[in-house]
């Protein structure tokens, strides 16, 4: 069974910024992996590998949400893992209507009895996996991208994913979407600032 998750996916612009922060660390074949921007998103509930039956159930309750659309900006570049550096990602800016949709989806999976994610919901994309880069390399990677933001790009949709077990990065598979309520719920997908980046075909060079 494939890995389901809900997300966010991020504007082409956005995730054109994103793709401007690869590069810069130097390792060992395999010590760093950088994710293709058409990958990027943020997860809002990992749900993991369920039954069929069980993914209808969970189709179904989220068919009952009904939230606004919001904007989001990203700002800020981090790490994962403090003793040893497993990730890179860029953050996102506080946001009370992020936090409201991802807590709904939790309660959600509570009631369906699905097992508790143990980790802290930390709104995120995650840029490149790493493994074994020295932390002073890292260290200075952060420091020098640490200013890091977008413009904020309006969030109109957000979606059930599902990925192959690996170790992470995609390719994903958009499997249902749901539109947030607005005036004009995918007007912001119609145009050539909010297109989602697992859309848009990005030149070679925009992610060397």
């Amino acid at each position: 069974m494939p890995r389901l998750f809900t997300a966010l996916e991020i504007s082409r612009d956005a995730a054109l910024s994103l793709s401007l922060l690869r590069g810069g660390l130097i390792g060992p074949k395999g010590s760093v992996r950088w994710i293709d921007p058409e990958n990027y998103h943020i997860t809002l509930r990992f749900i993991g590998d369920v039954e069929g039956h069980v993914a209808d159930e969970i189709v179904h309750a989220l068919d009952r949400i009904d939230r606004q659309s919001f904007t989001l900006q990203l700002a800020g570049v981090d790490v994962f893992g403090s003793k040893k550096p497993h990730s890179i990602y860029a953050g996102v800016a506080h946001s009370p209507d992020l936090l409201a949709l991802q807590a709904e989806m939790e309660r959600i999976c509570q009631r369906l009895r699905l097992p508790p994610d143990p980790r802290k919901f930390t709104p995120h994309v995650t840029l490149a996996r790493l493994k074994g880069l020295p932390d002073m390399q890292i260290a200075r990677y952060l420091s020098e991208r640490g200013n890091f933001t977008t413009l904020p790009f309006n969030v109109s949709r957000f979606v059930l994913m599902s990925s192959k077990e690996s170790t992470g990065g995609g390719p994903y598979v958009t499997e249902e979407v749901w539109p947030l309520r607005s005036a004009s719920f995918n007007a912001g997908f119609e145009n050539g600032q909010d297109i989602p980046a697992s859309n848009y075909h990005f030149p070679a060079g925009a992610a060397e």
